[in-house]
């Protein structure tokens, strides 16, 4: 099993320094300035990964954070992407209010997931959670007055600030920016006594307990935010495809984004985007392999998981190590 034991320290590590923190605000820089430069199809492959990266985020500050295992995420992401999809086609609402509710729909499916699942550890907590995101998707295929089922429900052209959000380069920017923002949120919590006490539950129910950690709202919180970080990035998803169909929202998402937070680095938020970033990029660059796809695909991330069980973050921090010991 891959080590939990790690912390928000390592997201600070990868950017100590004044080298870091430059490097940082010319990759922040060069975010913003990339639509002027990049072609519609790179423009589309970073948006995606922006999103997938809010995913991620909010995936391992339950799974690497507080030590629950979630395989049914993208039952989160289908509630997201239908509530804030469903609120502009039927009710004619406006991208940010939907989008709101959209988080705070998802927070409250997690909340009620997070309840029942109080009780169960390892296997136990997967299957369920399992459970849920499979009878989300079953009840978006069969309702098909709510989803549209397989015809889909497409989202109208969403006016945001007086620029319509069908152009890639004002949807790449509202991406970015919100992305930026929970990434910002998250890092705040992990640092707070909140983040503090998901570390105390993940390494030892009983100790944190008997250390005056409420089980009970730790777990829930953890749950509820992390179902809202993915039902905001559902919302997004739905606006970058155009369109929303239950086949989006199945059982092989959920393991993709739990490959994500694994690949990337379990308990870093930096971790998590990186992973969020390379699994989004790596399908599109063997995108001509056809059906050996898949196949490529695991193999990368196996291999990624024997040569460096800590993801792609540890790995940095040895890379950043190793030339600080260089030899002048």
């Amino acid at each position: 099993m891959v080590e939990l034991r790690t912390s928000y320290a390592q997201d600070l590590r990868l950017v100590s320094g004044w080298t870091g923190w430059a490097g940082l605000l010319l990759l922040g820089g060069g975010l913003v300035l990339l639509p002027l430069v990049a072609p519609r199809y790179a423009l589309y492959v970073v948006t995606l990964a922006a999103v997938h990266a809010v995913v991620a985020v909010g995936l391992n500050l339950l799974v690497g954070y507080t030590g629950q295992i979630s395989l049914g995420h993208a039952g989160f992401f289908a509630v997201g992407a239908y509530t804030h999809g469903l609120l502009l086609t039927r009710l004619g609402w406006s991208f940010l209010p939907s989008l709101i509710s959209a988080a705070v729909t998802s927070a409250l499916f997690g909340y009620a997931v997070g309840l029942p699942a109080l009780r169960l550890t390892g296997p136990y907590l997967a299957v369920a959670t399992l459970a849920f995101g499979l009878a989300v998707h079953q009840v978006l295929v069969n309702w098909e007055a709510l989803s549209g089922g397989r015809s889909g429900l497409f989202l109208p052209d969403v006016q945001l600030a007086g620029v319509s959000l069908k152009d890639e380069r004002a949807l790449y920017w509202t991406v970015l920016a919100v992305a930026g923002l929970l990434v910002w949120v998250a890092v705040r919590l992990v640092r707070s006594y909140v983040g503090r006490a998901w570390v105390a539950i993940r390494d030892s129910d009983v100790a944190a307990e008997v250390s005056g950690v409420n089980l009970t709202r730790y777990k829930t919180l953890a749950f509820a935010l992390s179902a809202s970080y993915t039902g905001v990035a559902g919302a997004l998803m739905g606006h970058v495809v155009g369109f929303l169909e239950p086949q989006l929202f199945t059982l092989f998402e959920s393991v993709y984004f739990f490959s994500m937070v694994v690949v990337g680095g379990l308990a870093s938020i930096s971790g998590s985007i990186l992973g969020a970033v390379v699994l989004t990029l790596l399908p599109q660059a063997l995108s001509g392999m056809g059906e050996v796809l898949n196949v490529l695909y695991g193999a990368a991330v196996i291999l990624v998981l024997r040569f460096e069980p800590g993801g792609l973050a540890a790995r940095w921090l040895r890379i950043q190590r190793y030339w600080r010991t260089w030899p002048l």
